[in-house]
């Protein structure tokens, strides 16, 4: 055996167990990060001739990358508690250098750094330490001073940073250390670890809130006597009893309790940065120390009481507010945990189980009822349903059966079924949408960046006016002068004014995702707010895009079979909707290849079959080498989408097609006018189902027979006239479109490069979640507003209050928590999407007319 070496436990005890159960550091959790094991976790890894239990992969990787690299004494210098190292702008030790330089190996950085276009990484992390927007202020403007750090953003909600540098200028461990240089602690974005660590963090705020309760009950008992003493009488010795009593009983809390407060201060002095911790400290910190002197001088007045009663109010208003946040953060967490830990591959006609990691493209896995699907794939055997709720928000199953294409993460729900693998890791699905999700949560709208400047601004503005008002009543009442100046401190710290924006856009965000409509840029719900007009393409929009083939009319003496065989050819290797129609046809006709296959767009397709040119698309496009240039007037009828095929001599066939709206498509036009919105189509069809589809849908306004670039033409003179408009599509032939548009949102079919190039992706496919989604987008504005406006009103009510002596620091404590609450409580308002009123819809039969 090697002298390090990575073991898998069998998760059965009483047949094995390599763990040394001697060992106290496997007791307490992960050897390397501290935090706890899960209970079915299978890694350990040897080191120091000992197996020592993992909590997840990445753990185990960097221990075994420091084992095989003979640092074990990393581990040596570790005694009590494991704990990231509170480091405040000093030197770091090598040992933790030593581990950070680990993250520059492409091996550890595989499970959580990605390569863009361009050359450069990204990565996401969970950064420790964050109190407010002062913080994820100061994080995004001290790391994107570095050379070859292109962005960094954080978001104050669930505490993520979203990273991207250029590898070839600055390494991740040298960012990673200058995160802790400034008072931070940065590591990879898990979702298993990350849940680890909030149940770590709730642990630690739920005992330091319960020290500061029982404290604060205790000290106020015996302020109660005080007070009583100074009306009734108290003989000496007690009242020194009683504050020497106090004393005992409110230093836990201070030096426990609000430690959090303290390390957080010293950070933001030592960055030259103020948020709102700074006055927070600085009036726990003062009532503290007055009342010791107070205590042993047997002088003046002690507020023990106070300082008590403030920390353990503040420690209420950060808890709940960490359960808010840790809400949201789960939210994102459930998409990369619905991939399941294990896979059952059939290999030479055996079952077997391997960790779903270990999967790759062409693996045969079984997936029996009631299991999720491990990976992206396509199934070979068997027919069942399919739970998709979890990425849709579609609760009914989705029948599937052998050929048809399934996401990883959902649920088979009925038989057992054998999928082929095609996608693992971050090519599947799943990957990419919490990609876009997190890109959505990078770009922050103005009103937040406008916020997050503010707070700033105002914590300085509030040491200054209570500097002013300690020196006033100095002259005024010195006695008074201190107690009023920490009412100041404490009742204008600006958290509501942080917590305004951020809380209210993650939770609306979280809200849209789970009832199937993926939020991709941080303007969206600003846009939707305020949209003015919304525009649909037809095909695979409006209508369902599954294009069945109705009718073939030959032309003259041609053969019907020889046509319909050279059209699938053509058709073969585009995934257009209208392809899809003919791939269905392909596999009863005999197989002929195609050769130099060019795709016009939005007009058809030109190839090359047995050296002879064909052309398949719009009649003028097709017969365009004809003597006869022929047009949809010429179509056999006017009920279908009709499709010419010609060569270089003449006309072939025609090919008819339909396509039917999408289910309560016409509901939801109805309900986008009844919320004042303009709606129009905008297709590069021509042909007479356009005017079908839009009679029997009641849009008044359609654009038919444009190309894609006369499409981003008219979206700009509407945008140029003042319009804001939103343009939803589906097709390579929308894309341009898609990214002229103030808002884009690319239907859940939409093609890969169509979802990218949106600013919002319908995974359901159900129109019926827009108007859902404009009425959120409204309410998450005025919510945002009244956030704002309710953090400003009350500092501006609770500033005169307590400079002029009528609010006690208690009393300031628990107005700033309650202003704190009211704001996180107003934004979870954003969670449920609201029920749109029923819209009576007009009679919209269809009149017909021969051509």
């Amino acid at each position: 055996m090697n002298a390090h070496q990575t073991h898998q436990v069998d998760p059965n005890p009483a047949d094995q167990n390599p763990v040394d159960q001697d060992s106290t550091d496997t007791d307490q959790g992960c050897f390397h990060c501290g935090l706890d094991v899960p209970v079915h976790s299978n890694f350990v890894t040897e080191i120091s001739g000992k197996p020592r239990r993992m909590c997840c992969p990445g753990c185990q990787a960097v221990a075994q990358a420091i084992a095989d690299g003979g640092l074990d004494n990393y581990y040596k210098h570790r005694t009590g508690e494991i704990r990231s190292p509170e480091l405040r702008d000093q030197a770091i030790p090598e040992q933790l250098l030593a581990e950070l330089a680990l993250y520059n190996q492409p091996s550890i950085q595989k499970a959580f750094v990605t390569d863009s276009d361009d050359g450069t990484k990204h990565a996401a992390l969970v950064i420790e330490g964050i109190t407010c927007a002062a913080c994820v202020w100061l994080l995004e403007h001290h790391i994107a001073n570095f050379e070859g750090v292109n962005k960094i953003s954080v978001n104050l909600t669930n505490h993520r940073a979203s990273l991207n540098w250029d590898n070839d200028v600055i390494q991740l461990s040298d960012i990673l250390s200058e995160i802790y240089r400034i008072g931070y602690q940065g590591h990879p974005y898990h979702p298993d670890k990350e849940e680890q660590m909030l149940a770590t963090e709730t642990r630690k705020a739920t005992r330091r809130l319960g020290i500061a309760g029982v404290f604060c009950m205790q000290v106020m008992m015996l302020a109660v006597a005080l007070y009583a003493g100074d009306t009734q009488g108290l003989e000496d010795h007690l009242v020194t009893f009683i504050r020497w009593a106090s004393f005992a009983l409110a230093t836990p809390v201070v030096i426990y309790s609000a430690r959090p407060f303290f390390e957080a201060a010293i950070r933001d002095i030592k960055t030259r940065h103020l948020t709102m911790d700074v006055p927070v400290s600085i009036a726990i910190g003062g009532a503290y120390l007055s009342s010791i002197w107070a205590t042993i001088t047997a002088s003046g007045e002690v507020y023990y009481d106070s300082v008590t009663m403030f920390t353990f109010f503040l420690l209420i208003g950060r808890f709940l507010e960490m359960k808010a946040r840790h809400r949201t953060g789960r939210a994102g967490n459930s998409l990369l945990n619905l991939l399941p830990a294990s896979a059952i591959i059939i290999s030479n006609g055996e079952e077997q189980m391997i960790p779903a990691t270990d999967l790759n493209a062409g693996d045969r896995v079984l997936v029996k009822p009631g299991h999720t699907v491990p990976a992206d794939g396509v199934i070979l055997v068997g027919q069942s349903s399919i739970d998709e709720s979890a990425l849709t928000g579609e609760y009914l199953p989705v029948s599937k059966s052998a050929g048809d294409p399934i996401v990883g993460g959902t649920i088979n729900v009925e038989n057992p079924i054998q999928i082929e693998i095609t996608q693992v890791g971050a090519s599947t699905q799943l990957s990419a949408i919490v990609r876009l999700l997190e890109r959505a949560h990078e770009e922050k709208p103005p009103v937040a960046r406008a916020a997050d400047k503010l707070a700033g601004y105002f914590v300085a503005a509030v040491l200054i006016t209570a500097l002013t008002v300690g020196i006033t009543w100095w002259f005024i009442a010195p006695e008074h002068a201190f107690w009023i100046t920490l009412s100041v401190l404490v009742v204008t710290c600006p958290c509501a004014l942080s917590l305004a924006t951020p809380t209210a856009l993650t939770v609306a965000t979280g809200t849209l995702r789970q009832n199937g409509l993926l939020v991709t840029r941080g303007h969206v719900l600003e846009s939707l707010s305020r949209a003015t007009h919304i525009i649909f393409d037809k095909t695979g929009t409006l209508t369902e895009g599954n294009l069945s083939l109705q009718q073939v009319v030959v032309l003259e003496d041609q053969d019907r079979e020889q046509a319909l065989t050279i059209a699938c050819a053509l058709e073969a290797h585009s995934e257009h909707p209208i392809a899809k129609a003919f791939h269905k046809q392909a596999q009863y006709l005999p197989a002929i290849k195609s050769a130099e296959i060019t795709n016009h767009v939005g007009q058809g397709l030109e190839g090359c079959i047995d050296s002879k040119r064909y052309y398949l698309g719009k009649p003028r496009f097709a017969s365009q080498h004809s003597n006869r240039v022929l047009d949809y007037c010429d179509a056999p009828d006017n009920h279908s989408q009709w499709l010419l095929l010609s060569s270089e001599t003449g006309p072939i066939a025609w090919f008819g097609l339909t396509d039917p709206p999408r289910k309560q498509s016409q509901t939801t036009l109805a309900q986008l006018k009844a919320a004042g919105l303009q709606i129009e189509m905008l297709t590069g069809d021509s042909s007479a189902a356009v005017q079908q589809v839009a009679s029997e849908l009641g849009i008044n306004k359609v654009i038919a027979g444009v190309t894609p670039e006369q499409k981003l033409q008219h979206i700009q003179q509407l945008q140029d006239s003042g319009a804001r408009v939103i343009m939803v599509g589906d097709g390579i032939n929308d894309i341009p479109v898609l990214a002229g548009a103030q808002t884009s949102i690319a239907m859940g079919s939409a093609t890969d490069l169509a979802k990218t190039n949106a600013d919002a992706v319908l995974i359901s496919g159900e129109l019926q979640r827009l108007p859902q989604a404009l009425y959120l987008g409204r309410k998450t504005q005025a919510i945002i507003r009244q956030n704002l406006s309710w953090a400003i009103i009350y500092n501006l009510i609770a500033l005169p209050l307590a400079a002029t002596g009528m609010i006690a620091p208690y009393m300031a404590a628990i107005g700033m928590s309650a202003s704190s609450l009211v704001v996180v409580g107003n934004a979870l308002r954003l969670s449920k999407l609201s029920r749109i009123n029923r819209v009576e819809l007009p009679d919209t039969s269809i009149q017909t007319t021969e051509s």
